[in-house]
């Protein structure tokens, strides 16, 4: 049986992959690429259909961050031409969130900048969920806020989110190469504190910074360890006035074989296309589908994405829907304790989600700047 037949089985399976194999994804040529996209869609078809799920970002509170990632426009020292200003009041940022739902996003992801939430910055946000929640918007709610401290996260799931973003970003060992004021446990340690307050736990990466093909499988096998049920797969996006601003080191191939290596050690759960996609698969966004199920919809933190229509045209034009509100991302698993893991033989259709509008109110929500048409 050959690499990819294994790894299909085993993901087909839920059973981990050998560092050896999955390492081997990353190896693969290019005459492979389309071989390694179609095992990697059977894993992601077994469990999750041809459904996208759509999650929309709004920045709560831009720059101006006391930490010194390197990868980051919001970092100590940057000379990055960003948007800098402080918290949105709960009902613009209400207001970008519906925006957001109603263009089809599933998720809203609150983020906002700095090394960590206070107990006041905790109760400001959940102000925001509540004032989402009154505008009936049908929608999981992610924070993002920084570290975790004791009962934050417990206070967090109290006012009505759902899940609780902190990516881990690159492996142990080479995170110190890219921050120092803070370490991989320290990230590690929220994911956990997140999970535990009953928190849906999301943690991903960021591939492009100078790291080796070990240290992007030793990142995903970090993510399965921690049993998170989200994993975003950010590409770097090189910031003028960052220390990485100069570096272009991803093809579109690389980064697809990237995808694939995170759906083989992660078959079950959401895998996600975000930061970077437009400017490193660029026309080959599209057979990213085939492996991610999930992808951020318009705009990022500081940066745009594309319009949120050709989001949408992208998925239905690949063969894809958008997942319906209704209808529960996870496999059954992984939403009863206790159940086995049984894919089914063939993926099993889902009612198409409503016609959705596009006109999102994008980066810049709650500023002078207009919304996105």
């Amino acid at each position: 049986m050959n690499l990819l037949e294994t790894l299909a089985g085993k993901g087909l399976r839920c059973e981990l992959p050998t560092r050896d194999e999955a390492l081997a994804v990353l190896a693969t040529s290019d005459d492979e690429l389309l071989d390694v996209v179609a095992a990697a869609g059977r894993v992601r078809r077994a469990w999750f259909g041809r459904r996208v799920k759509l999650n929309y970002l709004v920045n709560l509170k831009s720059g101006l961050c006391p930490e010194d990632c390197s990868y980051c426009s919001q970092r100590l020292g940057s000379k990055a031409e960003i948007l800098t200003y402080t918290w949105l009041k709960p009902d613009a940022a209400a207001d970008a969130a519906v925006a957001g739902v109603a263009a089809g996003a599933k998720r809203v992801c609150l983020v906002a900048s700095g090394r960590g939430p206070t107990d006041g910055d905790v109760e400001r946000v959940a102000g925001t969920i509540a004032a989402i929640r009154e505008r009936g918007a049908d929608v999981e709610i992610c924070a993002c806020l920084g570290f975790l401290r004791d009962g934050q996260g417990e206070r967090l799931r109290e006012a009505g989110a759902h899940a609780y973003n902190h990516n881990l970003n690159t492996s142990e060992s080479k995170y110190g190469d890219i921050c120092t004021t803070h370490g991989f446990d320290d990230r590690a340690d929220t994911v956990r504190r997140s999970r535990d307050a009953g928190l849906s736990a999301c943690s991903g990466l960021i591939a492009g910074m100078g790291e080796s093909d070990e240290d992007l499988v030793d990142v995903a096998f970090a993510l399965r360890e921690l049993d998170v049920e989200s994993v975003p797969v950010n590409f770097l996006i090189p910031f003028e006035g960052t220390p990485l601003g100069e570096r272009w080191a991803l093809t579109p191939q690389r980064c697809l074989r990237i995808l694939a290596m995170v759906r083989f050690v992660c078959p079950d759960v959401e895998v996600r296309l975000a930061g970077g996609r437009e400017i490193h698969l660029r026309t080959l966004q599209p057979l990213a589908l085939h492996i991610v199920n999930a992808i951020f919809l318009g705009d990022y933190l500081t940066s745009e994405g594309q319009p949120g229509k050709a989001d949408l045209d992208m998925i239905a034009d690949a063969g894809f829907e958008v997942e319906a509100p209704d209808v529960p991302t996870l496999p059954p698993h992984r939403r009863e304790p206790g159940a086995a893991p049984q894919a089914p033989a063939e993926p099993q259709p889902v009612p198409a989600a409503p016609a959705a509008s596009v006109a999102l109110r994008r980066r810049g929500a709650g500023t002078d700047l207009p919304p996105n048409t």
